[in-house]
This record gives structure tokens, sequence and C-alpha cells, in this order.
């Protein structure tokens, strides 16, 4: 039984995967700031045993290194790491606010290089994987888009990360979602852009598809869109 470490796991995107993560029999530690999302969520899975909730922020590495003890300690293991948490500050280099950006780069860019860094001793032992929630904005540019920039790094991280652990056996896999229907748009003004949009259900299955394959086999990239989003 695969034990999984997801961060971001309380809403969109991340709750839909650990809905998917139990479903598939794996055990699975779900960090978050918000508290009272997380238990919403654990009460909606009844998972019993197989889901712990780890209450924290993903920029603050004592939180993430006791996120990924409490797996060790709970399950015995750590195989595989989903660096899911992430949110948009939806504005520009030439209109947006720097003290937001702060906390957004934290979040998107420094939130995943701790939980890597905090899980890759257990995920060479098990031989598992690292899992990067990446986005079509960070493989191609949308001009100014500051979050563009913060998945841009992200990007990079997961090929540099793959590099990294070469000959480890770790696996390492970036998806790159298109838009998705989820709260992530709650914050813009007006809400989702018209068009199509994937369900963070789709890209839960893929999460677990990509976790799911062989030992040996390694998928790098997956970016994934809606039919007929042109960009």
């Amino acid at each position: 039984m695969a034990v999984t470490l997801i961060t971001g796991g309380s809403t969109g995107i991340g709750a839909a995967t650990v809905r998917d993560l139990i479903a598939a029999g794996h055990q699975v530690v779900a960090t978050g700031r918000d508290e009272a999302r997380l238990k919403r969520l654990a009460t909606e899975l009844d998972a019993g045993e197989a889901l712990h909730l780890a209450v924290g922020d993903t920029a603050d590495y004592p939180a993430v290194q006791a996120a990924v003890q409490a797996a060790l300690d709970r399950f015995g293991r750590l195989d595989n790491l989903v660096a899911n948490a992430g949110f948009s500050t939806h504005d520009t280099i030439a209109d947006g606010d720097p003290d937001r950006w702060r906390e957004m780069v934290l979040t998107n860019v420094y939130g995943p290089m701790i939980v890597v860094k905090a899980a890759l001793p257990a995920l060479t032992e098990s031989a598992g994987r690292i899992l990067f929630v990446g986005s079509v904005a960070g493989v191609k540019h949308t001009p100014g888009n500051v979050y563009s920039v913060t998945k841009w790094a992200v990007t990079g991280l997961a090929e540099n990360t793959r590099m990294l652990v070469t000959g480890s056996g770790v696996g390492v896999t970036l998806v790159a979602p298109g838009r998705v229907a989820t709260p992530f748009w709650h914050s813009r003004e007006g809400g989702a852009p018209e068009g199509p949009a994937l369900t963070a259900d789709d890209v839960a299955r893929t999460i677990v598809w990509a976790l799911g394959q062989p030992a040996g086999v390694d998928i790098n990239t997956l970016v994934v869109r809606p039919v007929g989003q042109p960009i």
C-alpha cells in the first residue's frame, strides 16, 4: 500500500487528488493551512486511519518537516510526494502588488523546494516518486503575469530535481494543467475567464495515473489542457 504526502490538499486539485488517492488504496498525509477545510474533507471521505491531516503552511520548513515525519511515524514509509500547494495573485509586473507576490513566490516556488528537501531521504529509501503540479502558464508565457513566472520556476525545479535524483531510483513528474474550474479563480476579478476548462477530478486522475506507473517507468512531463483551450 503506497503512502503519499500531498501539499495543499484541502481544496481544488489537491482535495480531488486526496479523494482519488484514497479510492486507489493509498495512505495519505494531506497538508493545508485551513484546518476547517481539511477536517471537512476528512469527514466527507470517512477514510479513517488511511488519511492523516497535517495543518501547516507549505512555505514553513518546520511544518513541512513535521508533515514528512508524520507520514513516517503513522505509516512507516513515504512512497510519493505531490507538491501541489499554490495560488495566483492574478496580476502583472506592471500593475500588481509586490507584497502579495512575496507570499505567492514563497508558496509556489519555495514551498516545493523545501518539501522535496524534507522528503527526499525517505523517498530515496523507498525509490519513490516526486510529482510537481505546475501549469500551462509554466510552459507557455502569459505576458507579465507573475503567477506564470512562479510556474516557470516550478517547471525548472522539476527538471532540476529529476537530474539531481537520477540514479537514486526516485522518479520525477511535472503535471502542467491548463485552465481548471476550481476555487483558484475566486480571487480573480470577474472570476474564471470564459472558455473550456478541466475539472479538478480530471487533473487528479492524471496525477494518480502518473504515480501508478510501474517501477522503473519515469513519466517526466504531462501537459493537460481541456479540448479547445488555445494557449
